[in-house]
């Protein structure tokens, strides 16, 4: 905008306004990246439901029955995280993993709350860190991984598929799920041959013996249809969850959890846009869509929390400088803030570079 950088432009440039009017006209940018996330929503929801995180199933005779949980309770927090949707405890699971000393639900049954502490089932066995639905017709996908295990590790990725084990071959999920039957592990190094894309990489990984503990229920990932007020209330739990999930994921960048390999700029998601498109096509046009709806609502969050993180260049760091002007009563020196933010800008180019390297490098 006129003035942004410095330059004169008189009583309609941006730095003729006061200190609270640029701070408004800063934050109005993040802030419609959410509007906009939100509206897909109510589109996505309106046509396909939403899908909160409803207990389908409880083990008979498992720790968690016995705490009282029952199959149709709605959870609502696990381990001290508010849960809206399954997606959101899916991610929880995923991410930081099942304890295994103890698990805190609070849950709704007719409409009354209720809270539960269990000491869930748990064994230790090796274990690559992955999980496959060995009930699904088709190759022995990668479904998810988890983060410091074995198969990670290793540079598998989600959505790559298992097609040979020590030389055994591998042609689908019940195939594989019957050869670990058949082949239990024992810490011993197994070779591994997978497809990432169109080629093919062979590695080797070594279990590691891994206390494993179970939730003890299942719970849902499907959509189900909302009334009027039910499609506004999952629209807000949608942000809320894209929010958390990109503050999680910055998080577990920061303490080490992430690495910048797992980061992803335009070639990446790009790819990602391209795998869903051609998983999706079999369904319909109408899934297709839907999936594509699902990846703006995911790319405009993003944008939004992302901008507002307090690094030069970015619209956090520049109300950074707004703050300190508010604070102060006066601003800091507009070159100054001009070198910082030049700076900020050349670091985020030299990441963005090295992002869209390793994309083009994981297609590869």
């Amino acid at each position: 905008m006129l003035g942004e950088n410095g330059e004169e432009g008189g009583e309609a440039s941006f730095n003729s306004k006061s200190v609270w009017a640029r701070m408004s006209v800063i934050i109005a940018g993040p802030l419609f990246n959410l509007i906009l996330a939100f509206f897909i929503a109510i589109v996505i929801i309106s046509l396909a439901g939403a899908d909160p995180a409803r207990v389908t199933s409880v083990q008979e005779g498992s720790a968690v029955a016995e705490a009282g949980l029952q199959e149709g309770d709605i959870i609502t927090r696990y381990e001290g995280s508010g849960i809206s949707i399954g997606r959101e405890l899916y991610t929880k699971v995923s991410l930081d993993g099942i304890p295994s000393d103890e698990i805190t639900l609070d849950y709704e049954r007719d409409g009354e709350a209720h809270s539960i502490t269990y000491v869930p089932d748990a064994e230790e066995k090796y274990m690559l860190g992955y999980t496959y639905y060995p009930e699904v017709e088709g190759k022995a996908e990668v479904v998810s991984l988890m983060l410091g295990h074995p198969m990670a590790k290793a540079g598998i990725q989600v959505g790559d598929y298992i097609l040979e084990i020590d030389g055994t071959v591998i042609n689908s999920n019940k195939e594989l799920e019957q050869y670990f039957k058949n082949n239990p592990m024992d810490g011993s190094a197994i070779e591994i041959t997978y497809q990432h894309g169109d080629r093919l990489h062979d590695t080797t990984v070594t279990p590691e013996l891994t206390k494993n503990a179970e939730l003890g229920f299942g719970f849902n990932l499907a959509r189900e249809k909302q009334s009027p007020l039910g499609i506004l209330k999952y629209s807000i739990d949608e942000i809320k969850y894209w929010i958390k999930t990109t503050v999680k994921s910055i998080s577990m960048l920061v303490t080490g959890k992430f690495t910048v390999n797992d980061l992803s700029g335009p070639v990446g998601v790009v790819e990602q846009i391209g795998k869903t498109i051609d998983e999706s096509k079999s369904d319909g046009g109408f899934y297709v869509m839907l999936n594509l709806l699902n990846f703006t609502i995911l790319l405009s969050a993003n944008l939004g929390i992302m901008n507002l993180i307090p690094f030069p260049a970015l619209d956090g760091g520049r109300l950074v400088f707004l703050v300190i002007e508010a604070i102060r009563g006066k601003g800091i020196k507009q070159e100054v803030e001009g070198m910082v933010n030049f700076a900020g800008l050349m670091l985020q180019m030299a990441l963005m570079v090295f992002v869209m390297f390793n994309d083009i490098r994981k297609i590869f």
